[in-house]
């Protein structure tokens, strides 16, 4: 299967990705702090873990694209997740969360994650694309009205 592939990488190997399951188990931890009795809370945990797991499910996604369009989509949902993510301890202490404290540490591994994803981002390859006609996630230069250069391939 991809294994064998050259240009598999596998995502559990990045930097990213790891840093990203190390925010995922600190983020259950504390989550397995918040009492199941609170239902405000409850939800806040809920989104909590999706966010956390964002981190590292679309990494891996985005290794396994090869288009930069993908890659960048990928890209755009971590950016928005970890944003997310950075903001929830307002959301614990609203709702009377006793060891909101903690949390310090999930906004302290995200920041290292940034730094790490900056880096990854910037190697995303934009040679490899399609042109995404909704024009979010086109490489430097390349617009959603260009002309496909691959249209000039023929067919037969």
């Amino acid at each position: 299967m991809f294994e064998d592939d050259d240009d598999f990488i596998d995502p559990k190997t990045l930097p990213i990705y790891q840093k990203g399951k190390e925010i995922f188990d600190t983020v259950k931890q504390i989550c397995d702090l918040i009492p199941e009795d609170n239902e405000e809370l409850a939800f806040t945990q809920s989104i909590m873990l999706d966010d956390a797991m964002m981190l590292t499910v679309k990494v891996a996604g985005a290794t396994g694209a090869g288009l930069y369009d993908i890659k960048m989509e990928n890209a755009a949902i971590i950016r928005k997740a970890a944003r997310d993510l950075m903001v929830q301890n307002h959301t614990l202490e609203m709702f009377g969360f006793k060891e909101v404290h903690y949390f310090q540490v999930v906004r302290e591994l995200i920041e290292e994650y940034r730094l790490l994803f900056i880096d990854w981002v910037a190697s995303f390859d934009p040679w490899d694309y399609a042109i995404d006609r909704w024009g979010l996630f086109n490489p430097p230069g390349v617009g959603p009205f260009d002309k496909d250069p691959d249209d000039d391939i023929p067919m037969d």
